[in-house]
């Protein structure tokens, strides 16, 4: 990642902030209409704030990712292994982060410029190597 992507993916949330307060609902609603088996794992988040809270350091670790990346790799890591304990499967802890950002795509419509979508797509493809390698202490930084 560089500062572009950074700059980029900073920039659709930015943009999706304004236009909605709270994608808690949009992105929880795309993520179970295509992983259906993971909604009765929230049955007892009867009023969202389970999922708030992880949506909100979702964010937050993608930030720390595509910027100075202190803690997001290793808490990544971390947390493919936690979930398992939930039977979320590694596969689909790893598509979360690609529905926040089609979440955000479909939110901010043409405002979602090829420069946003290539710093995405470069994203996920990194995210995805510390979804896919929870195993290890340390992975490289790139």
């Amino acid at each position: 990642m560089n500062a572009g992507d950074a700059g980029a993916i900073t920039e659709s949330l930015e943009q999706a902030a304004a236009l909605c307060d709270d994608l808690t609902p949009l992105v929880y609603a795309r993520l179970f209409a295509a992983h259906p088996q993971m909604e009765p794992l929230f049955a007892s988040d009867r009023n969202g704030q389970v999922r708030g809270e992880m949506l909100a350091r979702v964010i937050e670790a993608i930030l720390d990712f595509a910027g100075e990346r202190k803690y997001a790799a290793t808490l990544i890591q971390t947390e493919v292994v936690n979930h398992a304990g939930y039977d979320v499967p590694p596969a689909v802890f790893g598509v979360f982060f690609g529905t926040v950002a089609e979440t955000l795509r479909d939110l901010i419509g043409a405002a979602w410029t090829a420069d946003i979508d290539a710093a995405w797509t470069r994203l996920l493809a990194d995210l995805d190597y510390y979804v896919t390698h929870p195993d290890q202490a340390e992975t490289a930084s790139g």
